[in-house]
């Protein structure tokens, strides 16, 4: 082999090295705010629970899109969303009596909406709620702190000084998810916004002077905004 192959053999085997380095250098710093943008508070979570490592968090958040980045959820039929709709209503109506059942509803009702909207199935908790943080990162915490309020015993809660206000705030935090999965998609020719201006539900139902009284700070004015109130009365809730 003459001189001069050897030599251009050591140039193009350098070129395709630097190239692979300059490839592997341009993706890496890419990788890392791609994931905070589509992961949001779910990114930090992620790196807390991995004691500051970044890289083993973006490990797992990628692993989550490979596994159900390609999920393409199901519309709701008008009249799932309608049920739906009121079954939150009558468990938001129950916490102002019984707040634990109130939010055991609300997990249910939340691992089913999702089921139907082509989520893995309630029953794989842990793997449903990772599909929902791919698709809502942004609102998907709200599932977890109802999850861990539904299922913590009554005594457990009072050592763990988990009382009614707790259970409203994941209440009020897990329907921001709630809205998000039964709200018409564009093609259904419904509002994407989940509430009509005038206060009314989708289904076209108005809300009931409880469920106001109940979600309002026990006062019956009207929802503003295009969106029905929903912070539970902190007076009148008593825990079971």
């Amino acid at each position: 082999m003459s001189t001069g192959l050897i030599i251009a053999l050591i140039v193009i085997a350098a070129v395709v090295v630097i190239a692979a380095v300059m490839t592997l250098r341009a993706r890496g710093p890419r990788q890392g705010p791609s994931l905070k943008r589509r992961f949001g508070p779910e990114y930090e979570r992620a790196v807390a629970r991995h004691d500051g490592d970044t890289k083993a968090a973006e490990r797992e958040l990628t692993e989550r899109v490979q596994r159900h980045g390609d999920l393409r959820p199901q519309p709701l039929e008008p009249a799932q969303r309608e049920q739906f709709e009121a079954r939150w209503t009558a468990a938001q109506e129950r916490f102002v009596d019984s707040p634990r059942d109130a939010v055991a509803e609300a997990d249910r009702l939340l691992a089913e909406v999702a089921g139907a909207r082509g989520f893995p199935d309630g029953g794989q908790y842990e793997e449903q709620l990772s599909a929902l943080s791919v698709h809502h990162a942004h609102h998907v915490d709200g599932y977890r702190r109802v999850h861990r309020a539904a299922h913590l015993r009554a005594e457990d809660a009072r050592d763990g000084g988990q009382g009614t206000e707790d259970m409203r705030e994941a209440f009020v935090a897990a329907r921001a998810l709630f809205e998000e999965l039964v709200k018409p998609a564009r093609h259904d020719g419904g509002h994407t916004g989940g509430r009509h201006e005038s206060g009314r539900h989708e289904s076209g139902r108005h809300e009931s002077g409880r469920e106001r009284a109940a979600v309002n700070g026990g006062r019956t004015s009207p929802a503003r905004g295009g969106h029905l109130p929903w912070a539970m009365n902190r007076r009148q809730a008593k825990e079971s």
